[in-house]
């Protein structure tokens, strides 16, 4: 397939005015959104909202920009406790359609991971930059790149007067780097589609699948004692290491992990075998007395086809719980008598796939091959929003974005001199309007 003529005059549009797209993403790589703990007072989200809102009603979409009630959603899948929306709302703006065609949402998040060390970075990165045809800047890839083209494209659709059958929305929310609130608080609001595309980096690859995670803290127990002192059996009263112990658990996790990697029901087309590691350790009360307790963080990263009906993770803590046991059990007599207790943290974070045949992936692939960027499948080994559309609001999601992860999945994201191609800006806006124009229908 190649562009029709409306599609042709909409991308020629899009490529004449890109001035103005690298002008909108500068805007809002200059609002500071960084990423917050629970507690944490807003920072500019409200003004970057307010912002694209702005824009979106001149060009004629019905907006919807709210504060959710964290109260209200405290419970719900990704929302961390405690969590208040104050100062940061969510967008929804609405396109309606002539009726007949297909509904589709462009999707993505406003926050970005912290800058530090901002020493580091050539430029300033709440200066966006431009260089070698490349626009540098925190959150230029991942992913307020991909908004500022989901954004402009829908501008530039509305600018030509190009009328759409089916409704196209836009939703911009905050917390994906921090917890996934935001996609919940866009779901509890009632946003569905026939289709969505996430717009985060992914190189014009079309994301169907990520990975879940779990994270919990698995306490290993030892017994305190003189560190300078030689110590008899545990059995006769002696000090036990409990870094030594947890050295135990870590030999059990790398055997789950290296019996998860050859499991054939592992093997995934798009995503990396399941991954079971230790992320942060703690232990020690004083320099001289053996440490009573050590604390080893782990994460779970897991496929979808481990995931619960619900699509969370409480099979995966139980085989990780009962095989780590398993193990220290019968590899370490003190830790069989004084077993390793689990905390996992609340909330985890679910998987997703969506079907290779979903309407939405070939229209999207076409239109991309046809703006010049070939799109092949793919997925992301970590999460993004696509999961909760898809999981909680039943609507086929995928991520398609400009460059920031290549195929190898080498990224730019979250790191210092985070940058995008401005061609690449160009071409991503390109396809998400010629994927509107062909899923929605023309009027």
């Amino acid at each position: 397939m190649s562009l029709g003529e409306l599609e042709q005059r909409v991308s020629d549009a899009i490529r004449e005015r890109s001035d103005e797209l690298v002008e909108l993403a500068g805007a809002l790589i200059a609002l500071d959104t960084t990423a917050r703990e629970v507690g944490d007072p807003p920072r500019q989200e409200a003004a970057l909202q307010e912002l694209l809102a702005e824009r979106l009603q001149a060009a004629g979409a019905s907006i919807d920009l709210w504060e959710p009630d964290g109260a209200a959603l405290a419970g719900m899948p990704m929302v961390p406790p405690g969590l208040s929306f104050e100062g940061r709302p969510q967008l929804i703006a609405r396109f309606p359609g002539a009726g007949g065609g297909a509904s589709l949402i462009y999707n993505g998040h406003i926050d970005v991971v912290s800058a530090e060390p901002r020493a580091a970075w050539t430029s300033d990165p709440f200066t966006p930059t431009v260089r070698d045809g490349r626009l540098y800047g925190r959150g230029a890839c991942d992913m307020k790149g991909g908004v500022a083209a989901m954004v402009f494209a829908a501008e530039a659709l509305a600018r030509l007067g190009i009328g759409l059958r089916g409704e196209l929305m836009l939703a911009t929310n905050t917390d994906e780097e921090s917890s996934g609130a935001g996609g919940t608080a866009l779901v509890a609001r009632g946003l569905r589609a026939d289709a969505a595309i996430v717009t985060e980096p992914t190189n014009f690859r079309t994301w169907v699948a990520c990975r879940g995670s779990e994270y919990g803290v698995i306490h290993v127990p030892g017994r305190p004692g003189h560190a300078e002192v030689r110590q008899p059996d545990w059995r006769q009263g002696g000090a036990v290491n409990a870094i030594d112990k947890a050295a135990v658990v870590l030999e059990a996790i790398a055997a789950l992990r290296a019996e998860w990697e050859t499991r054939p029901e592992h093997a995934h087309p798009y995503l990396s075998p399941p991954g079971l590691l230790a992320t942060m350790a703690r232990a020690g009360e004083w320099p001289v007395t053996y440490p009573a307790s050590c604390e080893l963080t782990i994460a779970v990263m897991f496929l979808p086809v481990q995931a619960d009906a619900d699509g969370g993770g409480a099979h995966v803590r139980r085989e990780v719980q009962e095989r780590i046991l398993a193990f220290c059990a019968a590899h370490d007599d003190w830790l069989a008598e004084h077993p390793p207790s689990f905390d996992w943290w609340p909330n985890p974070v679910m998987p997703m796939e969506t079907s290779e045949h979903q309407p939405i992936v070939a229209t999207l692939r076409a239109a991309s091959a046809d703006v010049g960027r070939p799109s092949a499948l793919g997925g992301l080994d970590s999460w993004f929003d696509g999961a909760t559309l898809t999981q909680l609001a039943g609507i086929p999601a995928v991520g398609y974005g400009p460059p920031g992860f290549d195929p190898s999945g080498v990224s730019v994201a979250h790191m210092v001199d985070e940058h995008v191609p401005v061609d690449g800006l160009i071409a991503c806006a390109q396809a998400l309007a010629v994927a509107a124009m062909r899923h929605c229908g023309l009027a």
